[in-house]
């Protein structure tokens, strides 16, 4: 990994380079597939049979000069002879020639020739040189467009496979606690091994049992990326077994050692043991895990997120924002508020914290701790970065929600979710002010106000490229900023603010306030080369969760433990002991399954459980949000504690226990109890409130 070629690495030619050109691609067809739309549009304007003129026109084959006379002669003759070989001797009777019908028939027959070559001569005339110019721009997009469509499943396939296996190389997936000893990186790969071989043999069941059905196997290639995939990850695991890194610790103990093992490991085994050894359907992990390919865009704008956050953090813009608030002197907590409800924007964009964590979340933990906030408090603000805004206008999660369920509708849950979102970040400032370290006091507004103003003018630039760039595809391109578009502006915009940075804007040369050591990048090049080798990691690890938790979900689809628990008479004798028994089963639901699945699988079971005992699907689907957050951040799993500490790094989960050390158990374990506070009382409300008022009016 450390030999260069042309100053690049072997990981950047192998790992980061194909993410990096296969994200580009994503990017320009969709731009090439809206420009392809709008071509379209112009094309009908300017010329009204352009949806003919754009498509090969052939010259009719008939003869408009037909001698009529001619013609019937011959139809007459041919009837004549058919006539006297009728096998049957005419005992059916002899069929009269009317020659007058003939005649007008031919007739019909001449006009409509002649109306189809005038049809055809006139698209020749009008198909000038520019048409032509203009059609064969327009189907060149049109191909690529298709391409774009046709081919969505081997771009993810290549994002997916490449990046876990750059996480595997690198030790990054994500655990209850990084390898660090000799003995955590043995049980880590001996546990990555079992995963891996159990998907290898599962994805060589899944391929030969559509060869023993004798139908057509439909995208068959993609049943060979896994065989080959989850085999070359096999093959990883193995040799790494015998090559423990050097940075590892001698000794250590399995009790750490279990929690060093990555998660996805944990969850393969779980679907391993069920579909390979009790129900002898070894293809069932590999069918639950293709389910990524059948929502392959979307699991590519999550790819494209983290690169855009990736991104993101290598720009000024975190600084020049929270410059903005510095002149106030606000108290730490008072900011990780005004942090936490300003992340609550782009996570409505991209609808699930753990993606929003990955993608920004260290772009909030510098700016907070670079303007002095504690270490735990930072880490609290940014695990719940990405908690707030699911339930907001135009949350991707909402938008799946009512595509699974026909009972809800978007307006209205965004509407509830305005309600809940203010209910969540006023109870996020409140439960904050337990652990104040000093007075709830600001600068005065003499003091504060100019240069809060005058660290604004830097941020201008930066609003303008946004509004510009967005502008341009919503005009030019007819695609506006929401929830389908982001993943493919966003990019775009972010891009565009590192080209000004590096190129145009002075802020790269000046000085900068930096953290623990920060280094900041020094060109465009390696701006968005560091972005993606980083990206690639992070994909890695967050893909792999997701697509193994989608194998979980199909251990409890599977099992039918919902349906036996729907049965249990006693949970659901009344509407409280209902809604207690299905917070629970939420709550479960967010520790071990990623967002985008757990909808999915909560859609055909605990939703329709619910609404047989008279929950309302609107007040379910709130709290099946809330419930999900809350699951997200409570132990043992955590995930977004987890994603935040691969995120920030160890050192800065060690330095914050080290600076707490001997303090009050609430500032040691501030990072947890401070979401799990804020997210329980949230749910409490947003469950149980309804039916207190219903009891009461």
């Amino acid at each position: 990994m450390n030999a260069t070629l042309f100053g690049r690495n072997l990981r950047e030619w192998a790992s980061s380079l194909p993410v990096f050109l296969v994200l580009i691609a994503v990017l320009l067809l969709s731009v090439g597939e809206n420009l392809n739309s709008q071509l379209n549009k112009l094309g009908n304007q300017i010329w009204p049979d352009y949806s003919i003129l754009r498509l090969d026109v052939p010259m009719p084959s008939c003869d408009p000069d037909m001698d009529i006379d001619l013609r019937l002669q011959e139809i007459i003759v041919s009837k004549q002879k058919e006539a006297e070989d009728d096998p049957f001797g005419g005992m059916f009777g002899d069929a009269d020639i009317n020659e007058e019908a003939i005649r007008t028939s031919l007739n019909k027959q001449v006009e409509l020739c002649k109306l189809k070559h005038d049809a055809a001569k006139k698209v020749v005339e009008q198909k000038t040189p520019n048409v032509e110019r203009f059609v064969a721009l327009d189907m060149t997009l049109s191909v690529l467009s298709q391409f774009r469509r046709d081919n969505s499943q081997t771009f993810l396939a290549i994002v997916f496979f490449v990046c876990i296996l750059t996480t595997t190389l690198t030790h990054h997936h994500i655990g209850l606690r990084p390898m660090q000893t000799v003995m955590d990186f043995r049980f880590g790969i001996v546990a990555q091994l079992f995963a891996h071989v159990s998907l290898t043999y599962s994805a060589y069941c899944y391929l030969t049992n559509g060869w023993a059905s004798g139908t057509l196997i439909q995208n068959e290639f993609i049943r060979w990326f896994y065989l080959a995939g989850f085999g070359t990850l096999s093959l990883v695991s193995l040799v790494q077994l015998f090559k423990i890194p050097q940075r590892a610790l001698p000794g250590g103990n399995i009790g750490k050692a279990l929690l060093s093992v990555p998660l996805y490991c944990y969850m393969a085994v779980s679907a391993s043991r069920f579909f390979i050894f009790q129900t002898d359907n070894p293809q069932g992990m590999v069918l639950f895990v293709d389910k990524i390919m059948d929502q392959a865009s979307l699991f590519l704008n999550v790819a494209l997120y983290i690169w855009v956050g990736m991104l993101l953090k290598q720009t000024f813009l975190g600084e020049y924002i929270f410059r903005i608030f510095k002149p106030w002197k606000l108290p730490p907590e008072l900011l990780a508020f005004v942090a936490v409800v300003i992340m609550a924007v782009p996570t409505a964009y991209t609808g699930a914290s753990g993606i929003i964590i990955i993608a920004m979340g260290a772009v909030v933990y510098a700016e907070l701790r670079r303007v002095g906030a504690r270490r735990n408090l930072a880490l609290a603000a940014t695990a719940m970065s990405g908690s707030l805004g699911v339930v907001l206008r135009p949350c991707l999660l909402v938008l799946l929600i009512a595509i699974f369920n026909k009972e809800v509708t978007t307006d209205m849950m965004y509407g509830w979710g305005v309600k809940v979102f203010i209910l969540t970040s006023t109870l996020f400032f409140l439960v904050s002010l337990v652990a104040k370290q000093g007075p709830m006091r600001v600068a005065p507004v003499s003091e504060a106000l100019a240069p809060s103003l005058a660290a604004f003018k830097p941020l201008i630039p930066y609003i303008l490229i946004f509004i510009v760039t967005a502008a341009a595809y919503a005009f030019l391109l007819d695609a506006h900023l929401d929830e389908h578009t982001a993943p493919i502006i966003l990019p775009m915009i972010i891009l565009m603010l590192l080209v000004y940075e590096h190129c145009f804007s002075k802020s790269s040369k000046q000085e900068h306030q930096s953290y623990e050591g920060e280094v900041r990048p020094t060109s465009l090049e390696t701006a968005v080369r560091g972005a993606t080798s980083e990206t690639t990691v992070h994909i890695g690890a967050l893909l792999s969760i997701m697509a193994l938790s989608l194998t979980v979900g199909g251990v409890i689809e599977d099992s039918g433990i919902f349906d036996q628990l729907a049965d249990q008479t006693d949970l659901f004798s009344n509407q409280w002991t209902t809604m207690l028994a299905l917070v629970l089963a939420l709550v479960i639901v967010g520790m071990i399954m990623d967002p985008f699945g757990a909808i999915i699988l909560v859609s055909g079971t605990v939703a329709q459980a619910a609404y047989k005992q008279g929950i309302d699907p609107l007040h379910f689907w709130m709290i099946t949000l809330v419930a999900f957050e809350l699951g997200y951040l409570s132990p043992p799993v955590a995930v977004n504690h987890l994603l935040t500490r691969q995120v920030v790094g160890e050192e800065e989960i060690e330095r914050a226990k080290e600076e707490t050390r001997g303090k009050s158990f609430w500032i040691r374990h501030e990072r947890y109890m401070l979401p799990l506070t804020v997210m329980s009382i949230a749910l409490v409300l947003v469950a149980f409130g309804p039916l207190v008022y219903q009891q009461l009016f």
